[in-house]
């Protein structure tokens, strides 16, 4: 796959709109998986598209020292990064929603909210690498790459988020 990816990417820096659509088909669900953790749900999408657009402007800029999809999630966290500015506010409207949501679970898993409630207390970094790691199959080096952090920062955030979790499903269960 990383072969077709590099292959893609090429076709895209000589202009080919149909490599473009096929990388972002491939990419893309992983990606806004990605950044709904990050970023939030509601950011998510836009930041997505702020990513893909990147990938097609920037494509140039690839190297191929690292995996096209690792360049990707590089460009996503990037992104998610400059949103930072209202991270701040986010989290705090995010939790309040989360509450509300508890409260009327309805059609939302249980398991979800408190995973939500859980990655809420998380720096951002954190985040991002568990979510790399842990919900996206990236290795620590890959996930290192993408976010342009040193292995051991990242080895570090998804040690402690997941003793975060074992701790709160534990107090649960």
């Amino acid at each position: 796959m990383e072969q077709e990816d590099a292959e893609l990417l090429a076709a895209v820096c000589d202009g080919s709109r149909r490599a473009f659509n096929l990388l972002v088909d491939r990419h893309q669900q992983a990606v806004r998986n990605f950044l709904r953790r990050v970023v939030g749900r509601e950011d998510a999408d836009d930041v997505a598209q702020e990513t893909f657009l990147a990938v097609w402007t920037q494509a140039r800029r690839f190297r191929g020292g690292a995996a096209v999809r690792s360049w990707i999630f590089a460009i996503a966290w990037h992104k998610a990064k400059d949103a930072q500015r209202t991270w701040f506010r986010r989290r705090r409207r995010d939790a309040r929603t989360i509450e509300a949501a508890a409260e009327h679970v309805g059609n939302v898993a249980e398991e979800e909210i408190l995973l939500a409630q859980v990655l809420a207390t998380l720096s951002l970094e954190q985040r991002a690498a568990i979510m790399l790691c842990l919900g996206h199959g990236l290795t620590s080096e890959e996930a290192a790459e993408a976010l342009a952090m040193p292995l051991g920062t990242v080895k570090s955030h998804v040690n402690r988020g997941r003793e975060r979790l074992r701790e709160v499903l534990g107090e649960r269960g």
